[in-house]
């Protein structure tokens, strides 16, 4: 028997390069693919999220004379008001004492897990996003020092909502109920995408990530989001995003297939705010148009 027999043999440096090589291929190979389940996983979330509220949606009418819910994305009461961000969740105050703030307050009921109400593939999960849910008109985030909170979120709510759509000079004008039909559209919610938001100016903004694009930090009242440089007279970052319907169909489509939309200065819906304020551009798929 040779003296050292049995003793482990150590690797050689050519033998640790050719396991350090083949782990790098390895690596190579498995992570894209893992990061594509992800994304995959997420994307089917987020559909599910969507159908989910088109069900709850349609639910909460049947209990209520074919009707959805008010809109809370609105600024103002009485007569002096106006419409606000599609993403509201939470709005400033009740528009009229027989309206709710709170998109809660119709809705909870109907959807008790407040995640459903968003985009998973944002960049975080609003902080207070359940306590803002469970509270419904009576939200007050405990970090501020005001009495009563508004809210965004990271999904477009577009039921009983009035938007300028800026290319046609027309208005969009979302559902009142699942039977809606004539001037009225049959979208209800989309993936937020839009373009030269106050808080990322002359920037795309979307809760789905885009390619290049930084984080914009949620603050007491918004939620995060992806933002990077650009401008739509140019070329759109290509991103795919989801959108669901009155009959409780969710579809995906391109970032490349919209068309803007402003928010409405008006409770009827013209003239617009003007560009660089309340909130920039919001798109939505170019199929809703007639």
């Amino acid at each position: 028997m040779s003296v050292g027999a049995g003793k482990a043999r150590a690797f050689t440096l050519v033998e640790m390069i050719v396991v350090i090589s083949i782990i790098s291929v390895l690596m190579a190979i498995l992570v894209p693919a893992v990061n594509l389940v992800r994304r995959q996983a997420r994307a089917f979330l987020g559909m599910y999220n969507q159908r989910e509220i088109s069900n709850a949606l349609n639910l909460f009418s049947m209990d209520n004379n074919d009707r959805y819910p008010q809109s809370v994305a609105t600024v103002g009461t009485g007569d002096e008001w106006s419409w606000s961000d599609p993403t509201k969740m939470v709005g400033i105050t009740e528009r009229s004492p027989q309206l709710h703030r709170s998109m809660s307050a119709y809705l909870a009921d109907y959807i008790s897990d407040a995640k459903t109400m968003f985009c998973p593939s944002a960049p975080q999960r609003y902080k207070y996003l359940q306590e803002a849910w469970d509270a419904g008109n009576a939200w007050d985030n405990p970090e501020t020092s005001r009495r009563t909170d508004p809210l965004s979120g990271t999904y477009c709510f577009y039921w009983n909502y009035i938007g300028y759509l800026s290319e046609s000079k027309t208005l969009f004008r979302g559902p009142t109920g699942p039977a809606s039909m004539g001037r009225y559209n049959q979208l209800l919610v989309t993936d937020y995408f839009g373009y030269d938001h106050w808080r990322s100016p002359g920037a795309f903004g979307s809760c789905e990530r885009l390619k290049g694009a930084e984080v914009v930090d949620e603050t007491q009242l918004l939620s995060s989001y992806w933002a990077v440089g650009g401008d739509p007279d140019w070329a759109m970052p290509e991103v795919k995003l989801r959108a669901a319907y009155t009959d409780g169909h969710v579809e995906t489509y391109s970032s490349s297939d919209v068309v803007p939309m402003k928010i409405s200065a008006t409770p009827e819906g013209a003239p617009p705010y003007p560009d660089g304020s309340a909130g920039g551009t919001f798109f939505v798929p170019k199929s809703i148009l007639p």
